[in-house]
């Protein structure tokens, strides 16, 4: 039984407080729940969600970016039990003084633009996820494996990682290939959640935040939520939300949220559809109760996350998914799409083409890099999302994940293998080139496509007939533009080596061009011709991979 007690905590990093239960529930996740009010030096105070860690411990976790003495108090549904209703205590916060970026600007929220990302303090924050779906599970090994991949997404650039928290996409509940040493997230009656999958994922978590890493969690796949039932879903994200929300996380409510399962018929995937919008969305408004510490909130769609729910207001920001095999006009086009689409939030494309998925064609690092490319510069650069096949189902050299429930199986190749693919190295250099620009600054300008363009976008069959007969021509045009508020730079992206043409209207002066390898980002001075008002380019040779995608850098002559 706690009393007044003091705790030690630094900025932005996480203090845990456990109580003791002096009276024994026997339904202790159901039948019980605690909460903490936190009031901070200033006088903010916050609420914060206890969860259940086993037998009689429930425990609460805290941070702060201000200094000084913050207050709690215990506030139990049951009322009568002394040692969790009513516990008072207090947390110092003192200054942290090392090098996190989490810790040091704080967790990120979306900027006073509304179309970007910041730390908390306001530093800027370009997304650049990778996908661990699966991460949790037991086929990824703690310590090694996992560190390891951290250690290389860390070196390579990347500075989100999205994860799903145990309910795992491409497999039914309880699936072997889900399982974790410590069992499943979820007893098998489903009468409760399994804190020692939580104990063991904690490890996971807090790895991520002290490399640095956002980790983006996912709460579930969509189709989960019938299968356990809706109050179920309500119980694990307040689960969630109490374990991990005092970490500097982003919340997506579930994975292709209003995906029924696989194997339903067409007849009743359209009753599901309708049905997990509006219940995912309770969900979502649930969370919204328990999210004390402001992280941001959104969910990964089928499509679009607006499309996802029935209250644009539940989201604080966009996430698209842009398909696999789609042209990378499409990536433009619903990039473009969520630019212009009111009301105002950043937009990112959370899932793309993953570099070596096997489709017909493979995804090549070129796909995944056209459509980083194609889709963060048409949507104002908030930032995307990669995938390498073989590390979001976390593939083993002895222990393929194998098909999903539909029967496909995404390919073989091994976690390890995937990591070394050359296209996540590309997204790290385009992060590292971006961030010595003012890319928060980059607005999307709009680009001409072709009709044929257009209308194959909604036909994969018909289009990959027509590339095999040869009849998509290449792009005369950047497929992809944007241009800084203050007319400072223009980045244009071309996926051939086409001549195009900028029109010179959108400078206050005269300009100077920089043709920058998306591959190596090396660069090149661009040879161009004025004609009027336009200025005419084309790539004078291929890029270092041998492929003919480039940006063209264009900033005032001096």
């Amino acid at each position: 039984m706690l009393n007044t007690t003091s705790f030690k905590a630094h900025q932005n990093q996480v203090i845990e407080i456990r109580f003791q239960s002096e009276t024994a529930y026997a339904e202790p996740f159901k039948d019980v729940e605690l909460d903490v009010a936190f009031t901070a030096p200033s006088g903010n105070t916050v609420v914060v969600p206890a969860f259940w860690a086993g037998e009689t411990t429930w425990c609460v976790r805290y941070a702060s970016p201000e200094t000084g003495v913050h207050a709690f108090k215990t506030q139990c549904s049951d009322e009568g039990n002394p040692s969790l209703h009513g516990q008072v205590g207090e947390v110092h916060i003192e200054p942290y003084l090392g090098d996190n970026p989490l810790y040091r600007h704080g967790g990120i929220r979306v900027a006073e633009d509304r179309r970007h990302f910041c730390h908390a303090d306001g530093t800027p924050f370009f997304w650049l996820g990778d996908t661990w779906w699966m991460g949790l599970c037991g086929r990824l090994s703690w310590p090694d494996d996992f560190q390891a991949l951290a250690h290389n997404r860390k070196e390579t650039g990347f500075n989100v990682i999205q994860l799903v928290a145990g309910l795992y996409p491409d497999m039914p509940l309880f699936d072997e290939r889900g399982v974790s040493p410590s069992g499943f997230c979820w007893e098998q009656d489903l009468s409760r959640i399994t804190p020692r999958f939580f104990d063991e994922a904690d490890q996971r978590i807090f790895h991520l935040v002290e490399q640095g890493l956002t980790p983006c969690i996912l709460g579930a796949w969509g189709y989960y939520l019938p299968m356990i039932g809706l109050e179920n879903m309500q119980r694990h994200w307040r689960y969630l939300i109490a374990r991990w929300g005092a970490l500097p996380v982003v919340w997506a409510a579930a994975g292709e949220q209003t995906m029924p399962w696989y194997l339903e018929s067409h007849a009743q995937k359209v009753a599901s559809r309708i049905q997990l919008r509006s219940d995912w969305s309770q969900v979502m408004a649930h969370m919204r109760t328990l999210n004390g510490f402001g992280r941001l909130i959104t969910t990964h769609p089928v499509e679009s996350a607006r499309e996802s729910v029935t209250d644009t207001g539940l989201l604080d920001f966009e996430m698209q998914q842009t398909g696999h095999g789609g042209p990378t006009a499409h990536h433009a086009q619903r990039a473009w799409q969520g630019w212009c689409t009111q009301p105002v939030m950043p937009v990112i494309s959370a899932e793309a083409r993953y570099e070596g998925l096997e489709i017909s064609p493979t995804v090549t690092a070129r796909n995944a890099r056209e459509a980083f490319w194609a889709h963060a510069l048409n949507s104002g650069l908030a930032g995307h999302t990669y995938g390498a096949n073989g590390i979001w189902q976390v593939n083993a050299v002895q222990r393929p994940f194998g098909p999903s429930p539909s029967g496909s199986c995404w390919g073989n190749m091994p976690w390890d293998q995937a990591m070394q693919l050359p296209g996540a190295r590309q997204m790290g250099l385009a992060r590292k080139f971006l961030e010595t620009l003012p890319w928060n600054e980059v607005e999307p300008q709009p680009v001409q496509t072709s009709r044929l363009d257009t209308f194959l976008q909604h036909s994969s069959r018909l289009r990959r007939v027509v590339h095999k007969l040869g009849w998509l021509q290449a792009h005369r045009a950047p497929v992809a533009m944007g241009i800084a508020r203050d007319k400072s730079v223009a980045i244009a992206y071309t996926v051939s080596d086409q001549s195009f043409s900028v029109d010179l209207r959108l400078f206050k002066g005269p300009v100077k061009g920089t043709w920058i390898d998306p591959t190596s980002f090396d660069e090149h001075p661009a040879r161009f011709d004025v004609r009027g008002q336009l200025m005419h380019v084309q790539p004078h040779r291929k890029n270092a991979a041998g492929d003919g995608d480039w940006l063209l850098l264009l900033q005032p002559a001096r």
